[in-house]
């Protein structure tokens, strides 16, 4: 088969580029069905993107990369999209984005455009073999058990990251960027939560409370919620990739309360409360009671001189935690690293060591925040990549 275009990934950025990239295109993914990731997002309702978008929610080894594509098909754009298939959505939290009924409608307009491109969908399909001529790229698919070779003009690797292995994620945009002389960013679990030794959260699960997380020079003002592993709650996923290995985060538990004023008024008022009791005035009281025995806090209210009330509050806006790692893969929502996009054109998404090669969405080192930030990247890559092929037919 001869194609001007051979895209690998049937997801978010995979069926945004095929429909946009010109006649002659097929999109191959191992799945039995298409935007799978788009389905389950968002409780089923896909936060297809966030309407604070700007560069800096996104982060990587080169911070300016991602401004181009951003810039050149913005929120604003995919919003628009939306309105015009009549995808009704409204505005959670913070600018995330979601659609009113469910995420299936996303994909069901994505594969319309893509069929009034005269894209081509195959699924179940893999990729088991690649080579380029020198013109074209070679590739040999399997499908049901049969091998076809295809040969393309174009590739647009669209296969994601390593996040949600259930779903089928693979290594390989990585393998292929290898073969083509790219190199890869330590791919690592990002929005994941974070684990702690000994179940140490364990008799806490459950709770959730306004924080401020804070990892190196990143901070998150968000909920956290106490898990039977460790952390969790978007201000948790947000810090954890920034999180390094081995460092400690610092959470502040009540970050819009000036507790120590509050605590001297009390112990005047209330000064035979134990300090759990005291500290429950702020936090929950299971995590109040937690706290009294992890941070030794005896006797009442009223014993306590203002030195040890800012020792107290101290603890409460500072509480440092190390955690011994993420849930990992399977539970990470994007793939912090990638291909390295030093070699990549911020521009068009094409490799720079072979023309006609791109690479688009999760699987290049960009990383946005939680919140819609990774579909908008999605979307806006793809569209940088599929303009640069259509420009050149």
């Amino acid at each position: 088969m001869e194609l001007e275009t051979l895209v690998l990934g049937a997801g978010a950025a995979g069926m945004m580029c095929a429909a946009h990239a010109g006649p002659g295109t097929l999109v191959i993914d191992h799945a039995k069905a298409p935007g799978e990731k788009i389905r389950i997002s968002g409780g089923g309702r896909c936060n297809f993107t966030n309407m604070w978008t700007e560069p800096a929610n996104f982060h990587g080894q080169n911070p300016h990369f991602a401004k181009s594509a951003l810039a050149r098909y913005t929120q604003w754009d995919f919003i628009a999209l939306m309105d015009a298939h009549n995808i009704a959505w409204h505005e959670k939290t913070l600018g995330q984005l979601f659609c009113d009924g469910k995420s299936t409608q996303v994909v069901d307009m994505l594969r319309g455009l893509m069929a009034q491109a005269g894209a081509l969908l195959q699924l179940q399909t893999a990729l088991v073999d690649l080579s380029h001529d020198g013109a074209r790229f070679v590739s040999t698919l399997e499908s049901a058990g049969r091998h076809e070779t295809v040969r393309s003009r174009n590739l647009v690797v669209a296969t994601g990251g390593k996040s949600i292995p259930k779903m089928g994620a693979t290594g390989l945009a990585y393998d292929i960027a290898r073969q083509f002389g790219h190199d890869i960013v330590t791919p690592r679990p990002a929005l994941v939560p974070l684990t702690f030794p000994e179940n140490r959260f364990a008799p806490l699960a459950g709770i959730s409370l306004p924080v401020r997380a804070t990892a190196g020079d990143m901070h998150f003002d968000e909920a956290m919620l106490f898990t039977h592993r460790g952390l969790s709650g978007p201000a948790i996923l947000q810090i954890s990739s920034f999180w390094q290995e081995g460092t400690p985060i610092e959470v502040d538990l009540a970050p819009a309360t000036d507790i120590f004023d509050q605590l001297r008024a009390l112990r005047h008022e209330a000064g035979r409360k134990s300090m759990a009791t005291a500290l429950a005035q702020f936090l929950p009281a299971r995590l109040a009671q937690s706290l009294a025995e992890e941070w030794a806090l005896s006797g009442n209210l009223a014993d306590q001189s203002d030195t040890a009330l800012r020792a107290l509050c101290d603890h409460v806006h500072h509480w440092a935690l190390i955690p011994s790692g993420t849930e990992g893969w399977r539970t990470a929502e994007v793939t912090g690293g990638g291909v390295d996009t030093a070699r990549i054109s911020s521009k068009t998404m094409m490799s720079a060591n072979l023309p006609g090669l791109y690479f688009v969405g999760e699987c290049l080192d960009v990383t946005g925040w939680l919140g819609g930030f990774n579909f908008q990247w999605a979307w806006s890559s793809a569209i940088a990549a599929a303009r640069a092929i259509t420009a050149a037919s």
